[in-house]
């Protein structure tokens, strides 16, 4: 079986590194805005029955990008322009091929388990008022792996 957690904190390293940014799961991480929030929303198991060793899964996951205040600057709000960077640098990051290879250009390496799709499943966009202080993007990928 395919264990989610392992693929989970895959993700997260991924969002990490490729985009410099802090990476919550499912809480805010020890950072001021901007940060990630990332939540494993849905799973769909296909192929081999359970108890097989060779299945597929489907994950769906949720990341949501949150620009806010700048802490030096006492009268700041999250802007729109920032969540919407930080958003395209998370489609980046996850979704990015190379152009030579056609292969992903940020691997999400889970032992015993291979990708083999990754899609933007949905993305509602900014979710928060432009008063508020903190302005929020959601996105949902869906990542498809398979028994290595």
């Amino acid at each position: 079986m395919i264990d989610r957690r392992k693929v989970t904190a895959a993700l997260a390293a991924l969002l990490t590194a490729e985009t410099g940014m802090p990476v919550g799961l499912s809480r805010m991480p020890k950072a001021n805005p901007p940060y990630y929030l990332l939540y494993s929303v849905d799973t769909s198991v296909s192929g081999a029955p359970l108890a097989d060793e060779s299945e597929d899964i489907s994950l769906v996951y949720q990341v949501t990008s949150v620009s806010g205040p700048d802490p030096t600057k006492p009268t700041s709000a999250g802007t729109l322009d920032q969540a919407e960077w930080l958003a395209d640098k998370a489609r980046t990051a996850i979704l990015r091929r190379d152009p030579n290879t056609g292969q992903w250009a940020a691997s999400i390496t889970i032992p015993g388990a291979k990708v083999t799709c990754r899609t933007l499943e949905t993305e509602p966009g900014a979710t928060s008022d432009p008063n508020d202080g903190i302005i929020s993007y959601v996105q949902r990928f869906r990542v498809d792996l398979t028994s290595a």
